[in-house]
């Protein structure tokens, strides 16, 4: 059986666990508060669950290195990008109890990322990976986690809707430097991601057959595709094997840096330099991806054909890339009014031959 007792003027409980004495403060003068927090302990160990004393002592540094073991577990790729968020967290919630961390303390939180200028999108990848590790804490065996606390999610802005049309591409490929042009070309005809496309290597390629792959394991949603490549882009990497076998060093990159010394490294100020330049505005390589959805879908190319070749595993966000533009409005409303006007010939046509 349990017991109440005092130690100076707060009074402390004692029950059992196992076999195993235990006491605890009710951080409280009054005997009748310390009797509440014993019948909850006690029933907590009657129902087979832990007393809240154990789960009151888990930190957020504890749930944040069970999330980073979770990611390296699984082998995630987000894990970078998790440890930016892990360490925004830490500046608020560092050596905090996790029953400490509730919803004020959460909306605190907001406030001083907002005013930090992190957008809604930034904020809320941090918000998740908050609600994550607290998740995992819920339901590991045994919990180390009693009660989720409301996390809110703020609402982002819409995706953006960037892309190039033909004429503005061109522009800015003329732009760049002469390292960069094969790069954005095979970028803007398969929607391939930077990384992608960084990180091709020659045994990816298959010249004879024109086919460039991407084995399961090397994209973000690790499953492979296949592209066959246009007469441009095979005539492009006709020339890129080439000038690698002319070269002092057979490098396993199909794309090299100015050098030609390694792969090559994104060069943001290179991309916009060009970008004005061109004229075009300020635009991001991801557009390339965007533009590449577009094309191949104003093309005929197949939605689930289009889907495999860049890589898009949902319909919901290949949608989102599938831009439609102010051009696309006015064609759609000119094939309309075509259609219409067929239409009203060929009733007065029948009217005519059948007389009604």
């Amino acid at each position: 059986m349990g017991c109440v007792f005092r130690r100076g003027k707060i009074y402390w409980i004692k029950y059992y666990h196992h076999g195993k004495a235990h006491s605890e403060t009710s951080r409280s003068e009054t005997k009748e508060v310390a009797k509440m927090l014993l019948r909850k302990r006690e029933g907590e160990i009657s129902k087979g669950k832990i007393p809240g004393i154990y789960l009151d002592k888990v930190t957020f540094n504890e749930l944040a290195d069970d999330l980073r073991a979770d990611y390296e577990i699984n082998k995630k790729k987000s894990l970078d990008r998790l440890e930016i968020s892990i360490n925004h967290l830490s500046e608020s919630f560092s050596g905090f109890r996790i029953v400490e961390i509730d919803s004020p303390r959460i909306k605190q939180y907001i406030q001083k990322r907002q005013e930090e200028k992190a957008s809604n999108a930034t904020i809320n990848r941090e918000l998740a990976a908050l609600k994550r590790m607290i998740m995992l804490g819920k339901r590991s065996t045994p919990p180390r986690v009693e009660n989720v606390p409301h996390i809110p999610k703020l609402k982002e802005n819409a995706p953006r809707q960037g892309f190039f049309e033909h004429g503005d591409f061109l522009a800015l490929r003329d732009a760049l430097p002469k390292y960069l042009k094969d790069f954005v070309t095979f970028g803007y005809k398969t929607g391939w991601r930077l990384s992608e496309i960084a990180d091709l290597t020659w045994n990816q390629v298959d010249l004879n057959r024109g086919i460039v792959r991407l084995n399961p394991g090397e994209t973000k949603n690790d499953e492979g595709r296949m592209v066959y490549l246009d007469s441009e882009l095979r005539e492009m990497f006709t020339r890129l094997w080439e000038a690698r076998k002319r070269g002092s060093k057979l490098l396993p990159w199909v794309f090299l840096n100015q050098n030609g010394t390694t792969r090559i490294k994104w060069y943001y100020r290179s991309w916009r330099s060009a970008c004005k330049r061109a004229g075009v505005g300020i635009r991001l390589f991801h557009d390339l991806r965007r533009t590449a959805v577009r094309n191949m879908v104003r093309a005929g190319v197949p939605e689930r054909v289009a889907m495999m070749v860049s890589g898009h595993k949902t319909r919901s966000v290949f949608e989102r890339y599938n831009i439609v533009s102010e051009a696309d409005l006015k064609l759609a409303s000119q094939r309309q009014e075509a259609y219409l006007a067929a239409q009203t010939v060929t009733k007065t046509v029948t009217i005519e031959a059948f007389g009604h």
